[in-house]
């Protein structure tokens, strides 16, 4: 198992959820924790213990960002005028390396990271290397010509788990996608619940 997976399935495991929608996750065979204490019966949450584990939850989806990462998204989206829950999903979801992601150029949020890292990615036209750089609408970003052709990106295109939302249009022929519009909580295809609401708070109170 590489070091990513590893750290994939460990989240899967302490959030007892399968956060990505992968047919692999541990979740999806037993449904209690990591560790020789796992099995134990889990008492109900406290406020402070349900806001934690949806930042926790937010912060492990998206590539299990620090928590200095994560809070200064958060101050960004509690600067910027509107709901501070949706906002925080825009800028998440305006990252590059979440948006090359939504595209299907990979499988996995993780493998995006490490992909845009590598310098496989170019955005109008330019190498960018930042997993956090922040694409705006009517970007187009496309995969460079001497990776089309790795594995990673030809099984991830093949991937039947998930499909591209319509904020970002993708062509797979090319290998390009243009980022269409900053979705909202409700665009986004998360397979299981996510509550921004309740990061506010727990923001609010911490």
């Amino acid at each position: 198992m590489t070091k990513r997976t590893s750290a994939k399935h460990k989240i899967d495991r302490r959030m007892g959820e399968n956060i990505w929608g992968r047919p692999k996750s541990p979740v999806n065979r037993r449904e209690y924790g990591p560790g020789q204490h796992g099995q134990r019966r889990k008492g109900k949450l406290s406020d402070f213990g349900t806001q934690l584990r949806a930042k926790q939850k937010l912060k492990g989806y998206y590539g299990d960002l620090t928590e200095k990462q994560f809070r200064r998204i958060y101050a960004e989206a509690e600067r910027v005028k509107g709901d501070t829950g949706e906002n925080l999903i825009g800028l998440l979801e305006r990252r590059l390396d979440a948006v090359v992601y939504r595209a299907k150029f990979v499988p996995t949020v993780f493998a995006a990271r490490q992909f845009v890292n590598h310098g496989h990615v170019k955005v109008n036209g330019k190498k960018v290397n930042i997993p956090s750089y922040r694409v705006k609408e009517g970007d187009v970003i496309e995969v460079r010509d001497r990776s089309k052709q790795l594995a990673v990106v030809l099984e991830a295109v093949q991937l039947a788990e998930r499909d591209v939302p319509d904020y970002v249009d993708a062509d797979h022929s090319k290998m390009t996608a243009t980022f269409v519009r900053t979705p909202g909580l409700g665009d986004v295809p998360y397979p299981v619940m996510m509550e921004p609401n309740l990061v506010v708070e727990f923001y609010a109170k911490n």
